[in-house]
């Protein structure tokens, strides 16, 4: 039985009821009570299940990509499922939302860990909900963070396999650099650590490029207006905006950037942009609009080619497009088959040795992870209305 229980506010969330009616390999699939309703995990389900708690964003700037983050977490637990499970037990999925105060949703994984018998946890957020959890979990459990961030992760129990800027922004930065001839770049992105720590890392990619910063900034996560941070972008005369604002933020940002005139004389380079982003961008303000990422729904390979299939079997056409940050979902739990096949049992430790060195194989191709880092094949990519042309890998 797939299941998704507690989201935090005691309420269900529409997009994850749709998913559910329309997995057709999941006909027993149910929601588990809320905590609180005098019922002990242990007796919720049996014993031969995996139970896995994913954190995904349902509220928010990043609340956007919540319908895909559930959409693909299931998709890859249904297909696990179907080939036996992991080392034989099923998985329970239990979706949680990683949303509101980071206090509260630190207290929400204590209580999935302590009482709601949460085996694995994995998550889907900002990397400033990543660092509160794992204070919380204290690597009592593995904790598979999916996305991109800023690198660095190295905390016991913390298992990461999105892209870091290493290898995601500083080779679309030589790129831009020999290619658009790009030397002054602006820099603005949201108000938390992984913006911080990115732009310390793409500050010296500018410089061993030949570049300079002229300017750079953080907004506040939920910021909608942007006319001042837009004046002192048209005043540093940038040739490049490096944008690091996430979700929401991204989507007002990049629409009153091009509202204001800037889109068709000043390039922009994304670090957090997907098909889910672009959409809600609109195609008229994605001009000049670039982005590099591990992930793209257009690649042309076999194995997207089976994931593209396989999600638009299940949840039809119109689902939420899913592009880097719900396809890492998907990703975290052919990651956990991964290593959970190597390691042979699921006991914690072992598990967490397993995915230390591993390469693996999901949507993205095959990722390698070497001493607890990811690597795995980089596009560039132009917006193209409402979709992505690939230009470049590297």
């Amino acid at each position: 039985m797939l299941s998704i229980g507690d989201l935090g506010h005691g309420a269900a969330v529409p997009p994850p009821l749709s998913v559910l009616d329309r997995v057709s390999s999941l006909d027993d699939a149910a929601w588990i009570d809320c905590p609180g309703d005098g019922l002990g995990a242990a007796a919720r389900r049996a014993r031969s299940k995996l139970r896995i708690g994913n954190f995904v964003t349902f509220q928010g700037a990043p609340g956007l990509w919540g319908p895909a983050c559930c959409n693909a977490s299931l998709l890859a637990a249904a297909e696990i499922n179907k080939r036996g499970g992991l080392l034989g037990r099923e998985i329970e999925l239990v979706m949680y939302d990683a949303g509101g105060p980071i206090e509260e949703v630190a207290r929400r994984v204590a209580r999935a860990v302590e009482d709601e018998d949460v085996d694995i946890v994995m998550g889907s957020h900002i990397s400033a909900v990543r660092v509160a959890l794992r204070n919380a979990i204290r690597g009592r459990v593995p904790y598979i963070y999916t996305p991109v961030y800023e690198g660095g992760e190295r905390a016991p129990g913390v298992l990461t396999i999105g892209e870091t800027p290493r290898w995601q922004s500083r080779p679309a930065i030589d790129w831009l650099t020999q290619v658009k001839h790009a030397k002054r770049w602006y820099l603005i992105g949201s108000d938390y650590v992984w913006p911080w720590l990115s732009h310390r890392a793409v500050k010296t990619y500018i410089k061993n490029a030949g570049g300079q910063v002229v300017g750079e900034e953080f907004v506040p996560l939920g910021e909608d207006n942007h006319e001042r941070h837009l004046a002192r972008i048209r005043a540093a005369r940038p040739d490049v905006v490096l944008i690091s604002l996430i979700g929401t933020d991204s989507v007002t940002f990049n629409r009153a950037f091009a509202e204001c005139g800037l889109a068709g004389r000043v390039l922009r380079l994304a670090g957090a942009m997907d098909e889910t982003v672009l959409l809600g961008i609109g195609a008229d303000a994605t001009e000049n609009l670039f982005c590099a990422s591990g992930y793209f729904g257009c690649q042309d390979s076999l194995e997207n080619d089976e994931f593209r299939a396989s999600y638009v079997r299940a949840f039809g056409p119109t689902a939420p497009p899913v592009g880097s940050v719900g396809q890492s979902n998907y990703e975290g739990l052919r990651f956990l088959e991964a290593i959970a096949q190597k390691a042979q049992t699921l006991a914690p430790r072992a598990l967490l040795s397993a995915g230390k060195n591993i390469v693996y194989h999901g949507a993205r191709g095959p990722v390698t992870i070497r001493d607890g880092r990811a690597r795995m094949g980089i596009h560039l990519a132009q917006a193209d209305g409402l979709d992505f042309k690939l230009i470049r890998a590297f």
